[in-house]
């Protein structure tokens, strides 16, 4: 039986092939993401083709997630973002415009300070001639701040673990994660918990104790969704990638479940 929270993999060199990709749908994968960051809209062309040549293989919907780069900087020792700049910059105006023609179901707009930005984004979207929801990521203090609004203007918000723990402190992050999920839940948003879940399986073809144990904390929580970055965009591993992600949510659920049935004795 598959699980209620869903599995977001990221298409990447790991990834863009239709074998490949249909047996992480499989084994689970749920939603396709295409980060705009890295490739041409020629490449997300070709993984868009992949995805759609899959739901007809499999007679199933696979919903498309277009991952704004938003006002990124990338440093010598990973990448940070232009305060200067607008959440929705204009590559970004772009890339909504290429998604709208590809009539993808999602765009994830990065660096959300406010509602503002996600009310920008929905006016590019339908100016664009396109009908896809937004996903406010929250990434930064900012949209900490003004959190509530933020999901009030969005249809899904992004627990985005890691630019969010490079703008606050690190042993904030787990509060953060919970306290944007229960707001999410409580407006009734799905709500995405993503980066760094399997990052080991990158390279490896076992997660670690402490890897496991976050995504079925994620799940716990109340996470709609958990997404796979790296693991299945250029790792060695995506398909058990997958099925791990998979396993873990499904324990997690049958305890979750569990707890409820003792609740209501």
């Amino acid at each position: 039986m598959a699980t209620k929270a869903q599995i977001v993999a990221t298409i990447g060199p790991a990834s863009s092939n239709e074998s490949v990709f249909s047996l992480m749908v499989e084994k689970g994968a749920d939603v396709a993401r295409l980060n705009m960051s890295w490739g041409n809209h020629a490449e997300k062309s070709q993984q868009i083709e992949i995805v759609r040549k899959t739901e007809r293989k499999l007679s199933r919907k696979i919903p498309i997630i277009v991952d704004l780069p938003g006002p990124r900087v990338q440093e010598k020792e990973g990448h940070t973002y232009d305060k200067g700049l607008p959440a929705l910059t204009k590559d970004d105006i772009g890339h909504i415009k290429f998604a709208s023609g590809e009539k993808v179901e999602y765009i994830a707009l990065s660096f959300v300070g406010s509602a503002r930005d996600v009310i920008e984004a929905r006016k590019t979207v339908h100016a664009s001639g396109g009908r896809c929801k937004i996903i406010a990521k929250i990434e930064r203090k900012a949209a900490l701040d003004d959190i509530d609004a933020i999901v009030h203007a969005a249809d899904a918000i992004m627990v985005a673990r890691g630019d969010l723990g490079n703008d606050i402190p690190l042993e904030k992050v787990p509060f953060a994660q919970a306290l944007i999920i229960e707001k999410a839940r409580k407006a009734g948003k799905p709500v995405i918990t993503a980066t760094e879940m399997l990052l080991s399986m990158t390279e490896k073809n076992r997660p670690t104790r402490a890897e496991v144990t976050d995504v079925a904390n994620a799940i716990l929580q109340g996470s709609d969704a958990i997404m796979l970055s790296e693991e299945t965009a250029r790792g060695k591993y995506p398909v058990e990638a997958v099925e791990m992600m998979e396993r873990i949510a499904k324990e997690a659920e049958r305890h979750q479940q569990g707890i409820m049935c003792v609740h209501k004795l």
